[in-house]
């Protein structure tokens, strides 16, 4: 079993206002459908997990976001590539809740749908929060960040945290040709 586990996937809110304005404005992060296509064609489940606190406060109705899931899954199916599920936390850092990252309950919840140990599973991404659940659980784990400048993240026991380029070369690293 082979489970990859990605936050967002690219931008709704180009203007920066922190809410899904509309789901055409959805923009793919540079390389990800590529890289999805390329991890799914090599037997991989690719899956999402992302925090929704819009939800929970009211500025993001279920309906914008199964909208904006679903023109996401059609650009991704357009370029072959496909995202098997979809969880989200639709709770506020307020609610203390244990499915919001950087808490493992989305990634516990993967790990049961799929039948699939933490060592099955890889948690990938630019966030932090992602991250951190991802270690929390005892996945693998690995940063895609394209910035050189940032500093190298630390994982528990002094390990520097894997660390890629872009998204296509994270995927020829997780599914080598």
């Amino acid at each position: 079993m082979k489970v990859a586990v990605l936050d967002y996937l690219g931008l709704v809110d180009p203007d920066g206002v922190g809410a899904v304005m509309d789901a055409r404005l959805w923009q793919p992060q540079p390389g990800i459908v590529d890289a999805i296509a390329h991890l799914h064609h090599h037997g991989w489940h690719v899956v999402q997990a992302v925090n929704q606190p819009g939800l929970g406060r009211g500025s993001l109705e279920i309906g914008e976001l199964n909208a904006l899931q679903q023109h996401v899954l059609r650009c991704l199916s357009a370029a072959g590539a496909r995202i098997e599920a979809f969880f989200f936390c639709p709770h506020t850092p307020q609610d203390h809740c244990t499915c919001r990252k950087p808490a493992p309950g989305l990634l516990e919840q993967i790990a049961t749908r799929y039948g699939a140990t933490p060592q099955e599973i890889w948690v990938v991404g630019p966030s932090e929060s992602h991250i951190q659940a991802g270690l929390a659980i005892g996945a693998h784990v690995a940063l895609v960040a394209p910035d050189p400048g940032l500093p190298p993240t630390d994982m528990p026991a002094g390990q520097l945290l894997p660390r890629y380029a872009d998204w296509q070369s994270l995927a020829r690293a997780l599914a080598p040709n």
